[in-house]
């Protein structure tokens, strides 16, 4: 079934895709089981990664924890005044350098691709995120043990409730037409020949 809020595409995408979208009207009431967690962290840690390092970190701070109000404080206030009715805040870092103390510069790349597979499994569990990169990350690095790695964005889980009054502006944004860029601006030719060649010179 589609809904207003889908995303209109060229072809058919998968449900799961197509209805995502960060919604800023979260339920108050509702609250995240330990088995829809351990799905949404299963999800990010069966994500590929370089060289399978697994670079990501998750803390998970349920609403009502003294944990939900530490990362609270340290969003940015235009976020801080709707993320307090989410179920969650995760706090999502990247471990950026190895064992031996040798870069890895994949991390960053690898541990969004941990929160995409978190927000596909939470859209099978009927859940919403919305990705947060409004925060202080120094003030979020010390909620962190030190080998938690970079914090690199705070994620806000919970049920969507569209009954939810928001204020302005972020009323107006729940209801705004969803757009892309057109499929022909992303896509773009591998330069080759004689082309390559004159850029390389």
């Amino acid at each position: 079934m589609t809904t207003a809020r889908d995303a209109r595409t060229a072809v058919p995408l998968h449900p799961l895709l197509a209805s995502r979208w960060s919604t800023r009207a979260f339920d108050p009431a509702a609250e995240l089981t330990a088995g829809q967690v351990t799905a949404l962290l299963e999800a990010a840690r069966w994500s590929p990664s370089a060289s399978n390092t697994q670079p990501w970190r998750f803390a998970v701070a349920l609403r009502g924890t003294p944990g939900h109000d530490a990362l609270l404080g340290t969003l940015a206030p235009g976020n801080r005044a709707w993320a307090d009715t989410a179920s969650a805040l995760v706090l999502v870092a990247a471990v950026t350098t190895g064992p031996d103390g040798a870069e890895r510069p994949w991390a960053v790349y690898d541990a969004g691709q941990a929160v995409a597979h978190l927000t596909v499994q939470a859209e099978h569990e009927g859940l919403a995120v919305h990705q947060l990169g409004g925060f202080d990350r120094d003030a979020a690095a010390r909620l962190l043990p030190a080998e938690a790695g970079t914090p690199l964005v705070v994620l806000a889980v919970g049920r969507h409730d569209a009954a939810l009054q928001l204020a302005e502006p972020f009323a107006s944004r729940e209801t705004a037409p969803r757009t892309r860029l057109p499929l022909e601006e992303i896509e773009v030719p591998l330069t080759t020949g004689s082309a390559a060649a004159h850029r390389a010179a």
